[in-house]
C-alpha cells in the first residue's frame, strides 16, 4: 500500500504457472526484452573432469512443444538425450564453454563457473535482451539479468541450458574413460561415488582429477608417503624431516569441504588471453 493505493502487478506481466516453464519467456516478450537466453552448468561438484557451461535461446514457437523438458537432474539419460535432440530443433542459438580441472584448481570454482557463464552468453550470435540464471547472479552482462532459485526447474531456457551442459559433459566423460580408465568416469561421470573414491584409494588422482578438492588432495597425499615398513627396513623413521618435505611441497587447506576456496570473481580465464581481469 503505497500512498493510500494498493500496488498491483501490470495484467500480462505476472508468470502463471498453468502455462508451465514457458511463463517469463512468454512476459519477457511481452516486455519486449526478447530473446530471452538462460545459462546453466554441469560438473560444478564433480571431483574430476571438466566444467560445462551453456547457454541457449529458444524460439518462442517451439517453446510450447518442448513437453518433456525438465530440469536435467530429474531425467534419465535416456529420457535427456531425447530432449537434447527436441531442444536442438527448437533453439534459435546455443553455445557450449568447457572448463579444464586445471583452471579450476587454478582460479577457484566458482571463478570459473562465472566466467563461463559469460562466455558461453558472449558465444551466442544473437544477443540476449533478457538474461535468466540458475543460483546466483552473473555481474558485467550487457542484458538484464535475473538469478533465478532453481531456474532449471522455472523456465524453459534454463532447463534447456541445464540439459545441453549435462549430455555435453557425460559425452566427455565416457571419452575420458576410454583414454583414462580403471576409474569409471562413464559410470559416475566424476562425481564422488563409493566406486570412484575407492578407485582413486587405488590408483591416486589422474590428470582430470581436481586436485584443489579435499576429497581427491588427501589422496594425493597419501599417495606421496613413502611406505612405513619399507622405510623402517631402510632404517629411516617418519620423523619431521618427511613432514617437513611434505609442508614445502603441498599446500594444504585445512578448511573441511569438497569445493575449492573462492576467488574474485571478476577474474575469468580466456581460451586466447588466459587470465583475464574484467572491470
Amino acid at each position: 500500500m503505497v500512498g493510500g493505493a494498493r500496488h498491483v502487478r501490470p495484467v500480462g506481466y505476472t508468470p502463471r504457472r498453468n502455462v508451465g516453464l514457458s511463463a517469463y519467456e512468454r512476459i519477457l516478450a511481452r516486455a519486449g526484452l526478447a530473446p530471452v537466453a538462460g545459462v546453466d552448468e554441469a560438473g560444478r561438484g564433480a571431483c574430476a573432469g571438466p566444467l560445462v557451461v551453456a547457454a541457449v535461446i529458444l524460439k518462442p514457437s517451439k517453446i510450447a512443444k518442448l513437453t518433456d523438458l525438465d530440469d536435467s537432474k530429474a531425467l534419465t539419460a535416456k529420457a535427456r538425450n531425447s530432449v537434447y535432440r527436441q531442444i536442438m530443433d527448437a533453439a534459435l542459438d546455443w553455445s557450449v564453454i568447457t572448463i579444464p580441472a586445471t583452471d579450476i584448481d587454478r582460479l577457484g570454482l566458482h571463478v570459473c563457473n562465472v566466467a563461463g557463464m559469460r562466455r558461453a552468453l558472449a558465444s551466442l550470435a544473437n544477443t540476449p535482451g533478457y538474461v535468466l540464471t540458475d543460483g546466483f547472479p552473473v555481474r558485467g552482462l550487457v542484458a538484464p539479468t535475473l538469478a533465478m532459485w532453481k531456474g532449471d526447474q522455472v523456465a524453459a531456457c534454463v532447463a534447456a541450458a541445464s540439459v545441453i551442459a549435462k549430455v555435453t559433459r557425460d559425452a566427455m566423460m565416457c571419452e575420458l574413460d576410454k583414454t583414462i580408465p580403471n576409474y569409471g568416469f562413464a559410470r559416475h561421470k566424476g562425481y564422488s561415488t563409493r566406486s570412484h573414491m575407492r578407485a582413486l584409494d587405488e590408483l591416486g588422482p589422474s590428470a582430470e582429477h581436481r586436485r584443489s578438492f579435499v576429497n581427491v588432495r588427501g589422496r594425493l597425499i597419501t599417495a606421496l608417503e613413502p611406505d612405513q615398513e619399507e622405510l623402517l627396513e631402510q632404517g629411516h623413521g617418519l620423523g619431521a624431516d618427511l613432514e617437513e618435505d611434505l609442508e614445502g611441497n603441498l599446500e594444504v587447506d585445512p578448511q573441511p569441504g569438497l569445493e575449492p576456496v573462492l576467488e574474485p570473481a571478476m577474474e575469468y580465464v580466456s581460451p586466447d588471453h588466459g587470465l583475464v581481469r574484467a572491470w
